[in-house]
């Protein structure tokens, strides 16, 4: 059997380390291609020498020196920048291209991978939020398919597998962060330590503030419409604290489909990497005997503000869900320096999307002078 060539944009954060561990137990079916991390250069290291892939990528050029002299005894190609990231997803040696990078450095190397027909395992709703559009688009010319990643659009992915009758609604389960049984004013007073307690899944800081606000589950949203061709009613989101039910299809015909499982990530990888197969893994099994009660509820739109502004940019369309994205991204940061409160991430989003000058059909420039206008704005707001 021909091994598939991994390359794993982002190795080093929650979904590589996850990804790296998928690969070991099956080293029969995978190796690693290439390898490559923003500025985390001690565990990229490690992680090639024990991986040994053909080329290495550290994003903040600065770090080269070290990471180069780190591998120095090793014959793996060492790389620095943007760019470097661009071009090793679309060499030949590459079949499968793992995005998950976190924010807008995801767009473009992704983009290049649809480009070179590579497939790609998407787990940075980034690249989709902000260029959704002409992402999918390049895709269906190039014939690149893309298999999300992340848990929820991995759950309905899954449940569409061979249907052939069209999609009334699709339901995507939110676990409701560490904030779901506060209340607004304990919201204002919110710590960063707080914020980045999530109850169920283990995340980099990005995506664990992005679950406490519930931006995650609005870029989920804007994601869902692009990876399964929806409209914005069509796409409903449902706190489900438990975490078992990853998300739901309901079908023309009033049946509802859904995955459960185990609140891992190694399981969508797997199956990304793995689709159309399913290979056998070493995680725990779901016990519904020790989990007899699954409960759902509707989301609090006013205490979770940043969901009820990634459904106005989505209906709004055009370059709406690119400034969503860059105000949140600057606003998430200054929250966990200790510039900004909890509260004002939903405040710089709102403050991004009003001022933000709409286009409603953008080029790749468009998105790109959008992202670099609207963080000027949401940092002096």
């Amino acid at each position: 059997m021909v091994k598939k060539r991994i390359a794993i944009l982002g190795s080093t954060g929650s979904i590589g380390t996850q990804a790296l561990d998928v690969i070991a137990q099956r080293p029969d079916r995978y190796e690693v291609e290439t390898l490559t991390a923003h500025r985390n250069v001690a565990l990229l290291a490690q992680q090639a020498v024990r991986f040994q892939p053909n080329a290495v990528v550290v994003a903040d050029e600065t770090k080269y020196g070290e990471l180069k002299a780190l591998l120095a005894d090793q014959p793996i190609k060492v790389y620095a920048g943007s760019k470097a990231l661009c071009e090793v997803v679309q060499l030949p040696g590459v079949d499968v291209v793992i995005s998950a990078l976190v924010g807008i450095a995801g767009l473009m190397p992704t983009l290049c991978a649809v480009e070179a027909k590579k497939q790609v395992a998407l787990a940075n709703k980034e690249t989709l939020v902000v260029a959704g559009d002409l992402v999918c688009r390049t895709a269906q010319e190039s014939g690149a398919p893309i298999i999300p990643v992340d848990s929820e659009h991995s759950a309905i992915f899954q449940c569409l597998v061979g249907e052939c009758c069209p999609v009334e609604k699709i339901y995507l389960t939110a676990s409701g962060g560490p904030f779901l049984n506060a209340g607004i004013d304990e919201l204002r007073h919110a710590t960063r330590e707080q914020a980045l307690r999530h109850p169920r899944w283990s995340m980099g800081a990005k995506v664990t503030i992005d679950s406490a606000s519930m931006m995650n589950k609005g870029f989920e949203v804007i994601e869902a419409r692009w990876l399964f061709d929806l409209k914005p009613e069509q796409v409903e989101v449902l706190v489900h604290p438990q975490s078992v039910v990853h998300s739901m299809v309901q079908l023309v015909d009033g049946s509802i489909k859904a995955q459960l499982g185990t609140p891992d990530m190694r399981i969508p990888i797997a199956y990304a990497l793995s689709f159309p197969e399913r290979l056998p893994l070493g995680v725990s099994r779901l016990s519904f005997a020790e989990n007899p009660a699954l409960t759902f509820q509707k989301p609090d739109m006013e205490k979770f503000r940043c969901l009820a502004l990634a459904y106005e940019a989505l209906r709004m369309g055009g370059n709406a869900p690119c400034a969503v994205n860059a105000a949140n991204e600057v606003a998430v940061d200054l929250f966990l320096r200790g510039k900004a409160s909890f509260t004002d991430i939903a405040r710089l989003v709102e403050v991004g999307l009003q001022k933000n000058d709409f286009i409603a059909h953008p080029t790749l420039e468009d998105y790109l002078k959008t992202d670099e206008r609207v963080r000027r704005i949401a940092e002096q707001a």
